[in-house]
Parts: structure tokens; C-alpha cells; sequence
């Protein structure tokens, strides 16, 4: 399906305000864009829209570097409704649309989108070779009846919030930095698969196996105090993240046990979010000094605050 047939399809009643971009997180700096295109919107009587991508354009344009997401494309969407949107709309990501110039691809959104208003952050760019910086697309916007407002950025702890500085903070296992920059704690969802059933069988703490998307950001491995969603209720749980050291060399894992919880998980989908880190992955000399320290972990689970 080509950009445009993907555009034709929305058919917005009125004229729109609308932001472009690929919003991973939807951090604080995406939601001040987008509040304020329901702003402008709700201002000029216009549709608010928000245009995203089926995949982050380095996918396509450099396949060798791995950028792992923070969100998927559902859950971006679902917090921009949440936000109030009217039309969140999904482009295709594909070479097509790489060989758009900037007048090609707003002549589109002008076309088909009824746009009146373009709100973007100071460093977007749009087109073929990144040509549609923000002066040129003023220039356009005068030329084909739309108006661009660029904003400022967004802080936190004098730090501009991006998805890059979120990603380098997961890396490091700042979890609290991360929720603090998100604007909400960091969330990871999965099937619960089986695993070996150590954690239990051994040590006497069932965990959970997740099963998480191979592109999906997962923060550095540790122990860390969670939350975790099933089937609409909440539980406070210890998630560690990496290659089991007491027990030998092995793959990845991402292990939940859930405090107060009895029940069958297996096949069932599990979402944690990631309060407070509470150790580097450690290869302990036996068993029974991973037992005292799981159990340690867990108390401070059960004391830890939690807003």
C-alpha cells in the first residue's frame, strides 16, 4: 500500500492540527507536542492528529544499528488516545516514502489530512535526505496554506527528555531516572513460558518466565523491585533480568516472582513496571546464599513505597 492510499483512507471531517514523528514512550516531551496540538486544535475547531510509523526509520535507513523500542506501536497508540487524539494515523515506513521530498509529503497531509497546522519540536525534519528542516517547511506552509509552530524541548533534572536518554538509562538499570523522564514507570509485556522451574523447585520462589519481543528494550541486567499486571490486578513482585550465574551460563531471561500470588500463569499474559533497582546480576557461591539474598529482596519489595 503506497502513502498515499494509506492517507486517502482517513477522511477527517474538518480541518487538522497535527504532529509528525515516531513518539517511542511517548515521554513528556511527545505528550507536551501532542497536548498542544489538542490545544491549537480545540482552538481553531480543527481535528487533532497525530502522524507515526509502523517501524523507527533507523529499521530502514541504517538495519545495523539496533535501536530497541520502548513501546510498541499498540501501546503508542493506545496512550495517544488516552491522550485525546482524534486520529492517530499509521504510515508505513518503506523506501517509498525515504524518496518523498518535503513538498511531496506535505502536499499529502494538506491533501488528505486537511491540514491547517503543524506543530513540531525543534530539531524535526521531514523528507527526502532530511531536507524539510522547520524554516523550510514554514516556506511550504506559506506556500500550500498551513502554518508550523516549533516548540521548545522538555527537561527533567535539566536533562532534554528524548527516547535516546531513555534507552541509555535503561541500560544502566536507572529505572528511577527512567520513570522519572517517561513521565510513568517503565513497562515491559509478555507470555509467561516455561522455564526450568529452579526458582521454585530449589530455592522456594515460583517465578514467572516473560517472554519479551527480541527488539524491545530491557533494562540492564539485576534485581529490581516491580509491579506485575495480570488479568486486571496488581502485585508486587522481584524481576531479575539476566544469564542466572549461580546455576551456569545461559540465555537471557527476564524472571518474576509475585508477592502474595497463587495461581497458574503459564500461557497467560503478564506485564511488569520497574520501581527501584535493587542489585547488579551477582553469581553467588551456592544456593543457599541466593535463597537469603531473593529473601532479602523481597522484604525490601514488601517495604518499598510505591506512588
Amino acid at each position: 500500500m503506497t502513502v498515499e492510499s494509506e492517507l486517502a483512507q482517513i477522511k477527517p471531517a474538518r480541518e487538522m492540527c497535527v504532529t509528525i514523528g515516531v513518539f517511542d514512550g511517548v515521554h513528556p516531551g511527545h505528550q507536551y507536542l501532542i497536548n498542544k496540538v489538542k490545544e491549537q486544535a480545540a482552538q481553531a475547531n480543527y481535528l487533532s492528529g497525530v502522524v507515526t510509523f509502523d517501524r523507527h526509520p533507523t529499521a530502514l535507513l541504517d538495519p545495523a544499528v539496533e535501536l530497541p523500542y520502548l513501546t510498541s506501536l499498540e501501546e503508542r497508540a493506545e496512550i495517544m488516545k488516552e491522550l485525546g487524539i482524534d486520529h492517530v494515523i499509521v504510515l508505513s515506513f518503506t523506501p517509498e516514502l525515504v524518496q518523498l521530498t518535503a513538498q511531496e509529503f506535505a502536499t499529502l497531509l494538506r491533501k488528505y489530512l486537511r491540514m491547517r497546522e503543524l506543530i513540531v519540536g525543534p530539531d524535526f525534519v521531514l523528507g527526502k535526505g532530511r531536507e524539510g528542516n522547520t524554516d523550510v517547511l514554514r516556506s511550504l506552509g506559506e506556500e500550500l496554506g498551513f502554518t508550523v509552530i516549533v516548540l521548545s524541548p522538555v527537561t527533567v533534572e535539566e536533562q532534554v527528555v528524548s527516547s535516546t536518554a531513555i534507552r541509555n538509562m535503561l541500560k544502566e538499570g536507572n529505572v528511577e531516572t527512567v520513570t522519572r523522564m517517561l513521565g510513568r514507570r517503565f513497562r515491559m509485556t509478555g507470555i509467561v513460558t516455561y522455564g526450568d522451574a529452579r526458582g521454585g523447585k530449589v530455592l522456594g520462589f515460583p517465578t514467572a518466565n516473560l517472554e519479551v519481543n527480541s527488539h524491545h528494550a530491557i533494562p540492564a541486567p539485576g534485581g529490581y523491585v516491580t509491579l506485575a499486571h495480570v488479568d486486571g490486578e496488581t502485585y508486587r513482585a522481584v524481576t531479575n533480568i539476566g544469564t542466572r550465574p549461580t546455576f551456569g551460563p545461559g540465555p537471557r531471561t527476564v524472571e518474576t516472582h509475585l508477592l502474595d500470588f497463587d495461581g497458574y500463569l503459564y500461557g497467560r499474559e503478564l506485564s511488569i513496571e520497574f520501581v527501584k533497582r535493587l542489585r547488579e546480576e551477582t553469581k553467588f557461591e551456592s544456593f543457599d546464599d541466593l535463597k537469603r539474598q531473593i529473601e532479602n529482596d523481597v522484604a525490601i519489595a514488601r517495604e518499598v513505597t510505591i506512588n
